[in-house]
């Protein structure tokens, strides 16, 4: 990380991390492309979709663990693939399960195979259930600023509102949504779905944003561990800027050098 920003920590229920991007570990062609992607990237908290990756309950086959130990990665299960509030508290369980007691997950309930969009009354369900069960939930959701605020208020530690649809590369598409949700929240706020490239990463951060989580964006890129790099990057290149603050936009030139003065 680049010195100014080492004082400057990502915390999640209580565990600092000097990185503010976040991976999942789903669509690589294989283990050691996603561990050298996810090394490219400098991702400390890791996604893992517990209905579509091994990690130990298919006993002899590839283990995602192999290639990210718990022990330097901090690894946030996370339910793809559910439809209901349900079937998210079930699978989260079982990943507490699986992981020792590990408390932290990244709750998502989808509402629509098309659009992936989040169900947000099952959201909003689910999440209570998990908080009350003594779960850190990290939670994914659209982009509005009452429902993020809703989710902070029930207890979750993380709110994830998306970019765009999920997979879709569009980038930020309602920036004043997200700055809202900023401007208001007392927890992490993190950009999780639509990002396409290293620029959509960076718009993100300059907002305000407090990391970005992709998956897709990296995966599927030519060359994904060129692109990891790229987004470790621009998250950070966000940041820096955010903290640093951008100039006010003009309408008309605003010389560089002062007129005042000149020779001659």
């Amino acid at each position: 990380m680049n010195a100014p920003l080492r004082n400057d920590p990502l915390v999640i229920a209580g565990k600092t991390y000097g990185s503010r991007l976040l991976t999942g570990t789903g669509k690589f062609k294989d283990l050691e492309e996603t561990r050298l992607a996810t090394d490219a990237a400098g991702a400390e908290i890791v996604t893992v979709a517990i209905r579509r990756t091994n990690i130990g309950q298919m006993p002899g086959e590839p283990n995602l663990l192999d290639v990210l130990p718990p022990e330097r990665f901090t690894l946030l299960p996370n339910t793809a693939g559910c439809y209901t509030a349900d079937d998210a508290v079930r699978t989260c369980r079982l990943a507490r399960e699986l992981l020792d007691g590990h408390a932290l997950v990244k709750l998502e309930v989808l509402g629509d195979q098309k659009t992936l969009f989040p169900d947000v009354v099952a959201t909003l369900a689910a999440a209570r259930t998990l908080v009350d069960d003594g779960f850190d939930v990290m939670v994914y959701t659209s982009d509005d600023p009452i429902l993020a605020k809703r989710l902070e208020e029930i207890g979750c530690v993380a709110v994830m509102p998306l970019a765009a649809p999920i997979g879709s590369g569009l980038g930020v598409q309602n920036r004043y949504n997200l700055m809202e949700i900023v401007e208001n929240a007392k927890v992490p706020i993190i950009v999780d779905a639509g990002v396409g490239t290293a620029s959509d990463a960076s718009i993100a951060m300059e907002l305000g944003c407090d990391g970005v989580l992709m998956n897709t964006a990296i995966a599927g890129a030519r060359d994904p561990v060129l692109m990891a790099h790229a987004m470790k990057l621009a998250v950070e290149a966000g940041r820096a800027a955010f903290k640093a603050g951008r100039i006010p936009r003009k309408r008309y030139a605003s010389a560089s050098s002062p007129v005042d003065g000149l020779i001659g």
